[in-house]
């Protein structure tokens, strides 16, 4: 099969990210509705989910499909017959495993989707707190997040854990828990362990070598952050939760709001 290589440059020029990328996924807002935009900042793409900040009760994604159905073209395998996945995140990675395919790697073994918080307490009640995470804590409460093995061996000795190391980011994916960042993170190495959180994001966060915990504190240290991905433009826009309004979104473009899980609201805007 003949290789497709994909070559994605970013350069910085006048505070723009210019960022070409070949896959553009349109997104939409949010798989939960806001209620009241208060509640914006439980929610979203880009929730920072770990040791200090749990996933709320309110918000747990109600769009929960079995993984083995979403698998229509047999792109990758999936380990159980009881996996659940989010039907927001299912094409993206579905474009990422057809990738994955066409580079001829076809190896790829989901593990581990989206879990209850029944479920993940149980993990936690018996396997302790050096292998899991209390009910609520775990981003795969958060309904965005995967794990993916090989049948080839441990991910960080495959070609699969390299391939999917060095793309997922082109998909809105990124890596949550890579070796450099442990000590941000709070979680050991992780190479199985992809989480989704959109474009322009994951490629920033790709180009800057940034965890989800250092991407949203420079978001909020920044206010405005400008990018361009395959020639579509957009604008980033920090809020304070008690700050933002209905009033602040733009009203003839599309655009996607995700909050932090902390205190803030992050608008991302195609200009």
């Amino acid at each position: 099969m003949k290789k497709i290589i994909t070559i994605v440059a970013i350069c910085i020029i006048g505070g723009w990210f210019i960022i070409d990328n070949p896959f553009k996924h349109n997104q939409t807002n949010n798989h939960i509705a806001a209620t009241s935009y208060n509640e914006q900042v439980y929610q979203g793409d880009l929730l920072l989910v770990n040791h200090d900040f749990p996933v709320k009760k309110d918000y747990i994604p109600t769009d929960i499909v079995n993984a083995l159905e979403t698998n229509t073209n047999n792109y990758y395998m999936v380990l159980y017959n009881d996996i659940l996945i989010s039907e927001y995140i299912k094409a993206p990675f579905e474009a990422l495993m057809e990738q994955a395919y066409r580079d001829g790697i076809s190896t790829f073994l989901v593990s581990s989707g989206f879990r209850s918080f029944a479920e993940q307490q149980k993990l936690y009640d018996e396997y302790g707190s050096k292998s899991a995470l209390p009910a609520g804590y775990s981003e795969h409460n958060l309904g965005l997040s995967l794990d993916i093995g090989s049948t080839q061996g441990r991910m960080e000795d495959t070609a699969e854990g390299q391939w999917l190391a060095d793309n997922v980011w082109q998909y809105g994916f990124i890596m949550r828990y890579p070796k450099n960042k442990t000590r941000i993170t709070n979680i050991k190495y992780e190479p199985w362990h992809i989480r989704y959180v959109g474009l322009p994001h994951s490629l920033l966060m790709r180009k800057k070598n940034l965890a989800l915990e250092e991407y949203l504190a420079f978001l909020k240290t920044e206010q405005t952050v400008y990018a361009s991905v395959n020639g579509q433009d957009y604008t980033i826009k920090y809020y304070e939760g008690n700050q933002f309004s209905e009033d602040l979104l733009p009203e003839n473009q599309a655009y996607t709001i995700s909050g932090d899980n902390q205190n803030g609201v992050i608008v991302t805007i195609e200009t």
